[in-house]
């Protein structure tokens, strides 16, 4: 149980460091004068169009900018929605290669369209304040690509209860001063809902074209940047996005379970990974109750990293105390996971991934 509390006291303890350190967006005016092209991948967001070109076009300190949509095939009216606007350039999305997976080839294609020197790559369900992306590229500073972590919006019970440890999974285990200034790859944080990085940087480490087949693409993006020799990585992107990703519990199930059996780097990773998170997160909320006070420390920890990472991103902070039953939900997650990756059957967007 002391082994317990001390991993407990460490989330804790990583989570007020990044709390301190991260760099953070705020929603202030910048002028950005370098070109920077907007890069919209869109495959079925009918629903997303309005919300999203719209908080786009009434973006502000970009003196020269393009906005690019690539309509992936869809079949649910995107492309109708998208003629709406004059203001965007919208590509018609090539046939999926073989050897490609859907969002990396529609982001591979946006930049081959792209002449700007900054590359803005924004998923259709994220929304921004009027300065987010002339704010985020100042926030750049020296770095060669920056991910902005928008808050992440839930509707139902189980998604508000759930979504939060997607911040808090990074934010309570990764030291980011320390990996962000060594640049350390095994550490890399990185968000492709929103995710700004230098054409030159871009190119030079290969783009999505070298990681064409990895479902988490944000983080092997941030890798293979990391990898060439370039800077970068996530910052807090709450106070300018925000994105409801899942608008049900079963579009929650099926979005994770897509990329969870690759999000620790193999099975007996993820299998000591999950065993940890239920230990900490399940097994010390049981024994607490039972009586035990080293248990109630080592699940004060975990409610507290909880609670200080929520507050950092802008989440409810309501439904921290929950944080056993989010854990299960992830654990459930994975099994199904593995067991699609195992039979084949994973898929997103109607299209086999696996």
């Amino acid at each position: 149980m002391f082994i317990l509390a001390t991993f407990s006291l460490l989330a804790l303890v990583i989570s007020l460091i990044n709390f301190w350190t991260i760099r953070t967006v705020k929603n202030q005016p910048a002028v950005i004068n370098k070109k920077v092209s907007i890069l919209i991948p869109m495959r079925n967001e009918a629903k997303n169009v309005t919300g999203c070109v719209d908080s786009i076009i009434n973006q502000l300190g970009l003196t020269n900018f393009e906005i690019i949509a690539l309509d992936d095939q869809s079949t649910d009216g995107t492309s109708i929605e998208l003629q709406k606007y004059k203001e965007i350039k919208v590509l018609a999305g090539a046939n999926l290669p073989q050897d490609w997976l859907g969002k990396l080839w529609a982001c591979h294609q946006l930049s081959q369209a792209a002449s700007g020197e900054i590359l803005v790559f924004l998923d259709a369900d994220v929304r921004l304040k009027e300065n987010a992306i002339a704010s985020s590229i100042a926030a750049m500073q020296d770095w060669d690509f920056i991910s902005p972590y928008p808050k992440q919006l839930s509707i139902g019970l189980f998604e508000r209860i759930f979504q939060p440890l997607l911040h808090w999974s990074w934010f309570s285990s990764v030291p980011l001063v320390i990996s962000q200034k060594f640049g350390i790859k095994s550490m890399a944080v990185a968000n492709g809902q929103f995710f700004i990085v230098s054409k030159n940087a871009y190119e030079k480490s290969g783009g999505h074209q070298k990681i064409k087949k990895e479902v988490l693409d944000d983080l092997e993006l941030s890798r293979s940047l990391l990898s060439a020799g370039y800077k970068g990585g996530v910052a807090e992107g709450g106070l300018i996005s925000e994105c409801l990703m899942y608008r049900s519990l079963p579009e929650l199930i099926s979005g994770y379970r897509k990329s969870l059996w690759k999000a620790f780097g193999g099975a007996f990773p993820s299998v000591l990974v999950t065993v940890l998170l239920l230990l900490t997160g399940v097994f010390t909320f049981i024994s607490a109750i039972s009586g035990s006070k080293v248990a109630a420390l080592a699940f004060i920890s975990i409610y507290l990293s909880r609670i200080i990472s929520s507050l950092k991103s802008g989440e409810s902070t309501t439904t921290a105390i929950f944080h056993p039953i989010a854990i299960l939900i992830f654990t459930y997650i994975t099994i199904n996971s593995w067991i699609g990756r195992a039979t084949g059957t994973l898929t997103w967007r109607d299209r086999v991934i696996s």
